[in-house]
């Protein structure tokens, strides 16, 4: 997430909080009535949960995990720019705060969309982790603890997106729309303009095509209770091609070729 862009969030959060209406279900809704299907748009929700639980599951994150490193590794070591640097920089701490908001909302709402996407969130933040170590940068969120973090601007950002998710269920939910349209918008941006390097980029791809599949994952959830997520950062052309198209499968780390890599995003971007 851009740094020009964490006080628009805030502003846009503000902004949601007269905006949303329309919630059909109660505010202490429970993983159970979260899944059934009642309703033809509520069997998306089960299909997206059950996609995320087969994908990140708690048993699978340690083998993704050693893929991810197994992959980064492989690929060719490359000098990186400044852009380069500070990209991975930043996206190492933005991953946790995806992460740790996430982890907050679902200890107080425990939908599995939330604890899922968190551990997604946390393999995120790992592989820049391999590459901060790969090329021996430090590390940010080193020693990192739930929703303590180095950037000044991230850790206002953590404070207020759990503050207003904090106060239902459809903010809760609006809050993660909300992470994924900026962060989508941000890694459109860097694979655009800053990143040159196959590692590097290779693994923004992933969090690009893991950030459209959380866009639906939540978006299904809102429209579950009535509630239209407008997005903020990406057009809603960008946002309308994500949410009407099928799940993003594939191997991802574990079908890392140590080659040259063809855009998986290319067909989303602006």
């Amino acid at each position: 997430m851009k740094k020009s862009l964490v006080f628009m969030v805030i502003t846009a959060m503000i902004t949601m909080m007269v905006a949303v209406t329309g919630c059909s279900k109660t505010e202490t809704e429970t993983a159970t009535d979260a899944t059934v299907v009642v309703l033809d748009k509520s069997a998306s929700i089960t299909a997206f949960d059950t996609a995320l639980e087969s994908e990140v599951g708690v048993e699978g994150l340690e083998t993704l995990m050693q893929c991810a490193y197994d992959c980064l590794n492989a690929l060719p070591a490359e000098e990186l720019s400044a852009a380069e640097i500070e990209t991975l920089t930043y996206v190492r701490e933005e991953e946790y705060l995806a992460h740790d908001v996430y982890q907050a909302l679902y200890a107080l709402y425990p939908v599995p969309v939330f604890n899922f996407i968190s551990n997604s969130e946390s393999l995120h933040a790992y592989a820049m982790k391999v590459l901060l170590d790969k090329y021996n940068l430090p590390d940010p969120a080193a020693d990192h603890q739930p929703g303590v973090f180095t950037n000044t601007q991230i850790q206002q950002l953590y404070t207020d997106l759990v503050a207003f998710g904090s106060q239902s269920i459809g903010n809760a939910l609006t809050v993660g729309a909300t992470i994924e349209d900026v962060d989508i918008a941000d890694l459109i941006d860097h694979l655009e303009n800053d990143i040159d390097n196959q590692d590097l980029g290779y693994a923004i791809e992933l969090l690009y095509k893991g950030s459209r599949n959380h866009m639906r994952a939540f978006n299904a959830h809102l429209v579950f209770r009535n509630i239209t997520y407008t997005p903020q950062y990406i057009s809603q052309e960008l946002f309308d091609q994500i949410t009407g198209s099928a799940w993003e499968i594939g191997q991802g780390f574990c079908a890392c070729q140590c080659s040259a890599t063809t855009s998986a995003a290319a067909t989303f971007t602006e």
